[in-house]
């Protein structure tokens, strides 16, 4: 039995007045004045209890549910991954409760040598399975759910953005494939990098977009995100880093992330990104822009890190997004929600996300107050997945893409 004394609660989605919360066999058991004899005793004066972070897109490599974890990230949404890999990985997080809990896409949907082919050719990925007509979505996803998948992740771009021109997914075979995920009970999250790809994303159905397209303005879009309900995971933080607002570098010289990098974080988060191609069209502005409109009309905004690109790190990166987040216009108490509640609420994690009798408790202590400052969040003070304390300084030496 656990008993956090005294503490200030965000409970994902409220900020509660100083109160005791209880956890027993790793649920919250109360969240008010009980006390609760016998139990270890946490003393919370001045400090912070938040839910578990969940980073809403990632992608994971051998090493990284741990790293995630030292920095309060206790659930991690996989965006794309080796279906295998991401099994094994997924095995071991739920028997290991210092590794953060794992969510995959598995295998996305592309086409032949569309946007996504090149992980394949930089061998970071294994060759998978695509799609060369509409018919076939069906069959597509069904392969994706004997895999594990808990959602479809379909590539759109057509790497514009970035100078490096793909050939786009046929119109009539991403609406297929919506209505595949769907008729199977599961989330379609789209990669769409422009105003078009997400246009055309929203209009067949798409329930999440993995990015804010960076292309051009798009006010009109906000309209229709909002009228759709479609969710936005912005990804400000590797957009940045992407496309000429690197700060990567300066978060690993930050003495809250410095002690809890393994060497194989540092390096991906120190790592310059590779020069894009002739003709990229981009404006990172056109995103932060974007953000503040999508807030102003009722978005709802997810927060997610993209960790796995060069100038990201597990876990330390989405503290990067929450505040990048808040510098485009959310409030510190809305960017913590996008990183709670709104992305427990959306996949349907129903047991967390938030900090109520019976759901998990998995729990981040931070000294300060992150609702008033969102810089607080990296000054943690404990972590714990599933009621049991992480302990943060055993980082593994080499983790991610870059050692695998």
């Amino acid at each position: 039995m656990l008993l956090f004394r005294d503490v200030k609660v965000f409970d994902g989605e409220e900020v509660l007045s100083p109160a005791h919360v209880t956890v027993v066999e790793g649920l919250i058991a109360a969240v008010g004045e009980a006390e609760a004899p016998g139990a270890v005793v946490v003393d919370g004066r001045g400090a912070t209890l938040i839910p578990g972070l969940i980073d809403a897109h990632a992608h994971v490599f051998p090493g990284d549910l741990e790293q995630a974890s030292a920095f309060g990230v206790t659930t991690v949404l996989d965006m794309m991954a080796d279906p295998v890999q991401a099994a094994k990985l997924r095995a071991t997080a739920a028997a290991a409760p210092e590794l953060a809990d794992l969510r995959t896409a598995g295998t996305a949907a592309t086409i032949p040598g569309g946007y996504g082919w090149y992980l394949v050719e930089m061998g970071l990925l294994p060759p998978f399975p695509t799609l060369t007509a509409p018919e076939q979505a069906d069959a597509f996803v069904a392969g994706r759910l004997a895999e594990g998948s808990d959602y479809l992740k379909i590539l759109l771009d057509d790497g514009s953005t970035v100078g490096v021109p793909t050939p786009s997914m046929p119109n009539e075979t991403l609406h297929a494939l919506v209505s595949a995920a769907h008729d199977s009970g599961r989330l379609a999250v789209a990669h769409a990098l422009t105003a078009e790809s997400a246009r055309l994303a929203v209009a067949a159905g798409v329930d999440v977009l993995g990015h804010l397209f960076i292309d051009r303005p798009a006010p009109e879009l906000a309209y229709e995100l909002a009228a759709t309900g479609t969710v936005v995971i912005p990804t400000l933080a590797v957009l940045g880093e992407l496309f000429g607002r690197p700060q990567g570098r300066q978060l690993a010289t930050d003495p809250r992330v410095t002690p809890y990098l393994g060497e194989g974080a540092r390096r991906m988060l120190t790592m310059e990104t590779v020069p894009l191609g002739e003709g990229a069209r981009h404006d990172f502005d056109v995103a932060t822009h974007m953000l503040a409109e999508l807030r102003d009309v009722g978005v709802t905004v997810l927060a997610g890190s993209d960790a796995s690109n060069m100038g990201t790190a597990h876990g330390a990166t989405l503290h990067h997004e929450l505040r990048r987040l808040v510098a485009a216009g959310l409030t510190p108490r809305e960017a913590l929600t996008a990183a709670t509640a709104a992305p427990a609420r959306c996949f349907g994690l129903t047991d967390r996300g938030k900090i109520a009798p019976g759901l998990r408790a998995d729990l981040v202590l931070i000294d300060g107050d992150p609702t008033a400052d969102i810089d607080h969040t990296l000054d943690i003070l404990g972590v714990w997945r599933g009621g049991q304390r992480i302990t943060r300084e055993h980082r593994l030496g080499d983790e991610g893409p870059l050692t695998n």
